[in-house]
């Protein structure tokens, strides 16, 4: 594999993103279908969202990883992690770990925190985020789907 390359999210993209966030279990599980998605990443491109991606320069021909970041979507006053997906045959590669040091820089410097939530069956991300330096600071039953505690996670960023 190539070198690594980070780099913002194309209009161009969406196509492709959108049909392999479909194929993933854990957005299935939250009703994301390709339209759904679609409909998602243009509409954070019309917000102006942090939407990166991950190239590996290899024969995959497309982004391997994708972080998406609403700047003030935590509260109104904190970034918030929205989603960070790397294709399952880069898993273990680094890819994830480099595509969320890469968002945190680049988060405002008016913004001192990082949140997220993190479904409570999903304990491969709760791993990795502490992994990552966030840290649960609460919970939230039934938030988005029956049955299924989201967990919040914040990180304190480098700030002014």
């Amino acid at each position: 594999m190539s070198k690594l390359t980070f780099r913002p999210m194309e209009r161009s993209d969406i196509p492709l993103l959108s049909g392999w966030l479909a194929t993933l279990p854990l957005l299935q599980r939250y009703g994301f279908t390709a339209d759904k998605a679609e409909a998602a990443l243009e509409e954070a491109l019309r917000q102006a969202d942090m939407l990166w991606v991950c190239d590996t320069g290899d024969t995959l021909g497309w982004a391997c990883g994708l972080a998406w970041v609403m700047p003030r979507g935590g509260l109104g006053r904190s970034a918030y992690l929205r989603l960070l997906v790397v294709n399952e045959a880069y898993a273990g590669l680094g890819i994830g770990a480099g595509l969320l040091a890469h968002v945190e820089q680049l988060t405002p410097r008016s913004t001192k925190d990082m949140l997220l939530l993190v479904s409570d069956f999903n304990v491969d991300a709760q791993r990795f985020y502490r992994r990552q330096g966030y840290t649960q600071i609460g919970a939230i039953p039934d938030y988005v789907l029956p049955g299924v505690t989201e967990l919040l996670f914040r990180k304190r960023l480098a700030g002014p």
